[in-house]
């Protein structure tokens, strides 16, 4: 492995780190949140950690990956001594939005391997699930800014927002990407 700067790497180039030495060691994730929103928007969203999603419930290889890696766990965060700018954190699946468990991430290849992102539609679900049930402003203009930028399924989305009570947010997310 070449030389990774931790002090400067950016939340993508973190994530492909992470994630492809976890899948090079049969560790499956998801990466989820904010730093997809951070990736799609090419950081004009800031997230100051990666959130992702175990595939299954072993800590042991996650931990032995992540220990090689330099990083240590604090409470529920992995911190990396050196990467003072970001902190990782990790659930137990399943990979879920809302009430949906069928999701299917995009999967990039990095190093020969393949790792897993939410696709652009439901990291635009994901936000907006957080805009639904907590009205989390700042979740609808993260979901604005992805859709802005990537192709997504507005058919997909509305028909989810129905199924999470979330009409009017639909609505709300609609005007503002027309406005």
């Amino acid at each position: 492995m070449k030389a990774f700067n931790f002090k400067t790497c950016t939340i993508e180039e973190l994530w492909k780190l992470v994630a492809t030495e976890l899948a090079k060691n049969d560790v499956d994730v998801v990466l989820v949140g904010g730093a997809v929103v951070s990736i799609y928007t090419e950081g004009a969203y800031v997230s100051g950690d990666l959130d992702f999603v175990l595939n299954d419930y072993t800590r042991e290889p996650l931990n032995r990956v992540l220990n090689g890696l330099g990083f240590f766990q604090k409470t529920r965060h992995y911190i990396h001594p050196d990467c003072k700018h970001l902190y990782l954190e990790f659930s137990s699946f399943p990979v879920s939005i809302g009430d949906d468990t069928a999701i299917i991430p995009d999967e990039v290849e990095n190093d020969g391997v393949r790792i897993k992102i939410y696709n652009p539609t439901d990291s635009v679900r994901d936000r907006l699930a957080s805009f639904i049930h907590f009205k989390a402003k700042d979740c609808l203009d993260q979901a604005i800014m992805i859709a802005k930028k990537h192709p997504v399924n507005f058919k997909k989305i509305e028909s989810w927002c129905k199924k999470e009570g979330g009409e009017t947010a639909f609505r709300e997310f609609i005007r503002k990407m027309k406005g």
